[in-house]
């Protein structure tokens, strides 16, 4: 039985468990998961693992640096922290600058604490916070380690920001929109998202899952060595 690794573009609108699914159908292998999981309202890298001597990697993956381009939309926020839940206006007092911008984003790079979205796979209690979130239930999640690298304006014209994230594992960047609205006064929901790469596998790599099929899909399987 053929093992790997495989690089897809996860589309926008499907889950990543929907992606395994795919997969699990066009090569009759049940043994298989993910590197990361990515909101169903994202697209870009999903490293799966195909077999099992590759899904015991998936730790050494799942630890790795990620790169996101984010869409952020100012002068509004939402209870997911994206375009999926309830949306409000907040009233603003004014426009950011661009400057204003650009102090902000800068006030974000390095090691910090962040709060997970309610709207998550977070576990309390056994289950899942986005469970308790839509059952109306109030609760508080615990901040996580996070670190962020670097962030790259890409383009800002009121209320859209476009940004790069580079940033290490375990950060929500539904969080980061939320709390970069929440320094510029303003607001702010994750309007779009795609991840572009993660560790050394970028997106120009990465698969259409449409093309893959029941007798081509082990031509673009991949292995990974020497990681323990």
């Amino acid at each position: 039985m053929k093992e790997g690794f495989v690089l897809i573009d996860k589309p926008k609108g499907i889950t990543s468990f929907a992606v395994i699914k795919i997969l699990r159908s066009v090569t009759g292998i049940k043994k298989i998961g993910h590197c990361g999981t990515l909101d169903p309202n994202a697209s870009g890298v999903l490293v799966c693992a195909i077999g099992r001597s590759a899904t015991r990697k998936i730790d050494y993956l799942l630890k790795k640096d990620k790169t996101y381009l984010a869409e952020l939309k100012l002068g509004e926020i939402s209870d997911t922290y994206d375009e999926e839940g309830k949306i409000e206006k907040v009233r603003i007092v004014r426009e950011p600058t661009l400057k204003k911008i650009k102090q902000v984003l800068k006030f974000f790079i390095g090691e910090q604490d962040q709060t997970p979205p309610i709207y998550s796979a977070k576990k309390i209690c056994g289950k899942k916070a986005y469970e308790l979130a839509r059952q109306g239930l109030k609760f508080k999640l615990k901040p996580n380690k996070i670190k962020i690298n670097k962030i790259k304006l890409v383009s800002y014209q009121f209320p859209i920001l476009k940004i790069e994230i580079d940033c290490g594992s375990g950060t929500y960047i539904r969080s980061l929109a939320q709390d970069i609205g929440d320094k510029l006064e303003t607001g702010a929901y994750l309007k779009n998202l795609r991840r572009t790469k993660v560790g050394a596998y970028h997106i120009r790599s990465a698969l259409d899952l449409a093309k893959l099929n029941r007798e081509n899909w082990e031509k673009y399987l991949f292995q990974i060595k020497n990681i323990f």
